[in-house]
């Protein structure tokens, strides 16, 4: 199976970036299975109903989110209705949407697709270990789903990496969300899980973290804000990571960083872009 995850797409520089290139990489690369993490897509903070559309009709099969899951506040009536729209699996009992999704991928594959949160300088949600677990009993790779795609939103980079080893073998893929800077490390780990601490960001590079540069400095060097934090409005990269995976066991084969567009240097799979 030949899967693409997309990393936070934050404000409309990143959500032009997704339209503009996704539906051709869809082509391009035959793609089986594109998660994409949209929790940043409404003006750097939520997504609307309109924006995770958008993100289904450019090919998405999946969107996932994470600690602005709910700051637009209609998130918390469409995401009812929004079947393959996954918030935090480690939310409290009663929040509403699913944690977990079961998606038919474009060739007809199994997957489940969930979002867990870290706790590390961020909110004290329930243990993101034990829901791993919850999530997974008796969910075997190659017998009960073909794959099985988890975005762990998470602060740092020691507790992304814990648990991409806790869930080695278990999973097609693991990656990190959340800190927006794609890391060096991708890899298929041991037990045949394709793992990257952080994909980083679908957005404008020329900016801290997404958002335009000058508010972030004058909070940094006068630590005195002076007005809201907006997205950054520049070409933005398209930050993702490519996994191809074996069709019988679930396990991770390749896998390879993808940036296209915007400052940051380009990367593509070889194997699917020779």
């Amino acid at each position: 199976m030949r899967i693409l995850f997309l990393g936070d797409v934050v404000g409309r520089s990143g959500r032009e970036a997704v339209a503009a290139h996704l539906p051709g990489l869809i082509t391009r690369w035959q793609l089986d299975l594109v998660v994409v993490n949209g929790e940043n897509a409404a003006g750097g903070f939520g997504i609307t109903e309109t924006i995770y559309d958008e993100f289904i009709a450019a090919g998405a099969d999946a969107v996932t989110l994470g600690n602005h899951a709910f700051d637009q506040r209609e998130a918390l009536v469409f995401i009812e209705r929004a079947d393959r729209l996954v918030r935090p699996a480690n939310y409290p009992p009663g929040t509403p949407g699913r944690g977990t999704a079961l998606v038919e991928a474009k060739n007809g594959a199994r997957v489940l697709v969930t979002n867990i949160m870290g706790r590390t300088f961020m909110d004290p949600l329930d243990d993101p270990f034990a829901a791993l677990d919850k999530t997974l009993d008796g969910v075997e790779m190659g017998a009960h789903m073909d794959a099985v795609i988890i975005d762990f939103h998470a602060e740092t980079t020691s507790e992304k990496q814990a648990f991409g080893h806790y869930c080695d073998g278990r999973a097609t893929l693991v990656v990190g969300t959340h800190t927006h800077v794609p890391t060096a490390d991708h890899r298929i780990l041991s037990g045949g899980t394709a793992f990257m601490t952080d994909v980083g960001m679908c957005g404008c590079y020329d900016g801290v973290i997404g958002m335009d540069k000058d508010e972030p400095l004058r909070r940094f060097t006068r630590k005195i804000g002076s007005g809201r934090f907006e997205p950054a409005a520049g070409p933005a990269t398209l930050s993702g990571l490519a996994v191809e995976s074996c069709d019988k066991t679930g396990h991770a084969l390749k896998v390879a960083p993808v940036r296209l567009g915007g400052s940051l240097a380009e990367a593509r799979p070889d194997f699917w872009d020779a």
